[in-house]
């Protein structure tokens, strides 16, 4: 039986990485490293520089695996992430036949927590199911949702009340009835823009906890321009981007 441990690592500073997950790196005989082209190289880069630092006295293999690109405009978005999906779960159950032997340990490195907005407990569970042999362990980690909110020293939630975690995809549809405090992932639209002339106030970050962290918050109508204007910036000089932010009404806390 193959074992799979699926490893959240943080959200980008290798400071996140807890103690259960440097564990759970030290039994691992194979990390399989998604590969999502040069413009996503740098994450590449600090999932290595994480294994370095992390894994003592013993060896283990790297094996990159080809992630395919999905549509970003679908006309059915569902559909479309379900086919991105059994593509990905092809490319997986390939590496895991050919570099994983029966009895050994393999690994993936995930960005933040496994269990949200990720595709790699999905895959896996849907290849488990399906009946390929392997057993997996998840290891929590450190969310951008945590390290956004740490940047900025704010709570989440207001006193007795919820908040929200959704998508640039579902805040387009209109800013949650009853919601309070939202936080948003996964826009790359910068969804916030439609909400310019409400009263809100917004914490926005990107690559929480690296050495190219940017922070920015206040009223949304001040600072939307300032945040597009340096997520374009950073987005062009790096290729790539991941940020996160906090759109929230205005009150006491």
């Amino acid at each position: 039986m193959r074992k799979i441990l699926i490893i959240g690592i943080g959200a980008g500073n290798p400071d996140y990485v807890t103690v259960q997950a440097i564990d759970a790196m030290n039994r691992a005989d194979v990390f399989f490293i998604p590969n999502k082209g040069a413009e996503k190289a740098d994450l590449q880069r600090l999932r290595l520089e994480i294994c370095e630092r992390f894994i003592k006295d013993r060896s283990y293999r790297l094996v990159t695996i080809d992630t395919p690109a999905r549509d970003r405009n679908p006309t059915d978005y569902r559909s479309t992430v379900e086919d991105w999906h059994a593509r990905i779960e092809r490319n997986y159950e390939r590496a895991l036949t050919e570099e994983l032997p029966d009895g050994g340990c393999g690994a993936f490195l995930v960005w933040g927590d496994p269990t949200l907005y990720d595709s790699t407990l999905r895959v896996i569970e849907t290849l488990r199911t399906k009946g390929f042999a392997l057993e997996y362990d998840i290891i929590p980690g450190i969310t951008a949702v945590q390290a956004l909110a740490a940047q900025h020293r704010v709570a989440l939630n207001r006193i007795g009340q919820p908040v929200l975690v959704t998508t640039g995809r579902k805040l387009a549809e209109g800013f949650p009835a009853g919601a309070d405090s939202v936080v948003v992932m996964l826009d790359g639209e910068q969804t916030f823009r439609q909400f310019g002339d409400e009263d809100l106030e917004i914490h926005w970050g990107a690559y929480l906890g690296t050495e190219d962290e940017i922070l920015i918050s206040g009223r949304l109508g001040d600072v939307m321009h300032e945040i597009e204007a340096r997520r374009a910036e950073a987005r062009q000089r790096k290729g790539w981007i991941m940020d996160t932010y906090l759109l929230r009404k205005p009150g006491i806390d």
